[in-house]
């Protein structure tokens, strides 16, 4: 048996900038769990990953969506700039969006920040005037450097969907201790659970 499921989901797990999927990484981490409890996921290197192009992105953002396997439910979990790609995504009514059952939005970084960096200013969120196509959650760091002026009040607000905030998490990544992270596992495997922040070591 899969989790609760009898099904397995497919999952499409999309990493930010900079980002060159460390193995000691939360993402690759998951990746590897949930590919050992017979789920098929795509965990792909996106193009340019220290200078990426928000065109190509999505464009690689929508070939991976329609090719996801399976027949249980799609998953979608993307992290930084990869959360803000959903959203530019969405603002454009992507058809291929619709493929997802839900999806998780870790650590979206603010327009504030992105603008200092000319790499990713294009990734900067788009006026969130528009609604999500599916269920999603969000959750970030209290203290996240990338968003100061809170990703709950910048992004789950005027989205209107829930979010967890993790005291003490910052980026939720590498740099912040983020290797193993049970809690969104068991996100992933039971959508009801909220996210809780890695263990203590």
């Amino acid at each position: 048996m899969i989790g609760a499921m009898t099904t397995p989901r497919s999952y499409v797990i999309l990493h930010g900038w900079q980002n060159h999927r460390p193995k000691a990484h939360w993402q690759h981490w998951l990746a590897d769990r949930l590919t050992a409890l017979g789920h098929h996921v795509t965990y792909p290197g996106l193009p340019d990953p220290d200078d990426p192009d928000l065109e190509v992105w999505l464009g690689e953002l929508a070939r991976h969506l329609e090719e996801s396997e399976g027949t249980g439910e799609l998953v979608v979990v993307a992290h930084s700039a990869s959360a803000l790609l959903w959203l530019h995504a969405a603002a454009r009514g992507m058809r291929q969006l619709d493929r997802a059952g839900r999806v998780l939005l870790v650590a979206p970084p603010s327009g504030s920040v992105l603008a200092r960096h000319p790499e990713v200013t294009a990734f900067a969120p788009p006026p969130l005037d528009f609604t999500l196509p599916g269920p999603a959650r969000l959750v970030a760091g209290d203290d996240d450097p990338y968003c100061p002026e809170g990703a709950a009040t910048l992004f789950a607000e005027p989205l209107g969907i829930p979010a967890d905030i993790l005291p003490g998490a910052a980026h939720l990544d590498l740099d912040a201790g983020y290797g193993p992270w049970p809690a969104v596992l068991d996100w992933c495997l039971n959508e009801t659970v909220p996210l809780t922040a890695r263990p203590a070591r």
